[in-house]
């Protein structure tokens, strides 16, 4: 059985330790609170900038949509690009791993089809990982912490001066979504080329739309061409706002699962320390028996 001093020193580090966890947690929650409330009012936005596009590019014909850079579809696909999106810090539990699983699944996956793959890593979870591969073509990080739309706007310029270039024929997202703070989950998107969407495809939308045609001045193409970049913009900048939120939700469950860890822990070690104790005093008490015993004799 240990000692008496190495169960106490062992109960007042784990008691240390639970009190950074539970500061950790109220960090967390308090900054959720403001990484929700900021993904939630964006939500709208993105929906309503989609819907939008959507009513733009229904109408184009295949030749016009073809003319535009970023809706070209190429005929041949030799190179994907995967944007991967993770935090720039751990104790996230497996937040970040399964972003990155599925990132690598997907990297298999083309692989297997015979496509060449680059990684584009925003947050250094992400561009830590895929740098040992070999695949990762451009990294951000230190910027999950309070990034802002103009970062979004850098990774939107850097993975479309490759794929209009031909650098890579496209390009896909892997982030991880906030469904909860208990449910948090990887999910892959396209994002080039950006896909027009037919009249007849199901969009959420808020109120029953007003049937019949529209006309744009300028033409609708002129007008895609200027609001192209910028949805693409709205799609990064979206899938950072998710994986802000997810982030704290997961490190706060972290840092709720630890601290009960560590409650558990104390409470064995100090049944362990009590049995310990008076397993010393029994000791005692047995040595003073036996000397007043002696004694006598």
């Amino acid at each position: 059985m240990p000692g008496l001093k190495d169960v106490k020193n062992k109960i007042n580090g784990i008691s240390k330790t639970a009190q950074i966890t539970k500061t950790m947690y109220m960090v967390a929650s308090a900054k959720l609170r403001s990484a929700q409330k900021k993904m939630e009012d964006f939500r709208p936005y993105a929906a309503k900038f989609a819907e939008a596009m959507a009513d733009l590019s229904g109408g184009q014909e295949a030749e016009a949509a073809g003319s535009l850079a970023l809706m070209e579809v190429r005929g041949e696909i030799k190179t994907v690009e995967i944007v991967v999106v993770t935090s720039d810090r751990g104790l996230a539990g497996s937040f970040n791993s399964n972003i990155i699983r599925m990132a690598e699944r997907l990297r298999k996956q083309y692989e297997a089809e015979g496509k060449r793959v680059s990684i584009v890593a925003v947050g250094k979870k992400g561009a830590r990982y895929f740098r040992k591969t070999g695949l990762l073509r451009e990294g951000y990080t230190d910027i999950m912490a309070s990034f802002q739309m103009y970062n979004a706007r850098d990774v939107a310029q850097n993975i479309t001066e490759a794929f209009i270039s031909g650098i890579s024929d496209k390009v896909d997202i892997v982030y991880g979504k906030f469904h909860s703070i208990a449910i948090q989950k990887p999910e892959v998107e396209p994002l080039l080329p950006i896909r027009a969407v037919n009249s007849d495809e199901s969009i959420p939308r808020e109120k029953p739309s007003i049937s019949g045609s529209y006309s744009y001045e300028p033409s609708s193409g002129e007008i895609m061409a200027q609001l192209l970049p910028l949805f693409l913009n709205v799609q990064i900048y979206h899938a950072m706002l998710e994986v802000g939120a997810s982030e704290q939700a997961a490190r706060m469950t972290a840092m709720d699962n630890a601290t009960s860890a560590c409650r558990d822990m104390i409470k064995e070690l100090t049944q362990l320390y009590n049995k310990a104790r008076q397993a010393a005093v029994t000791n005692e008490l047995l040595d003073i028996v036996g000397g007043a015993e002696a004694l006598k004799g």
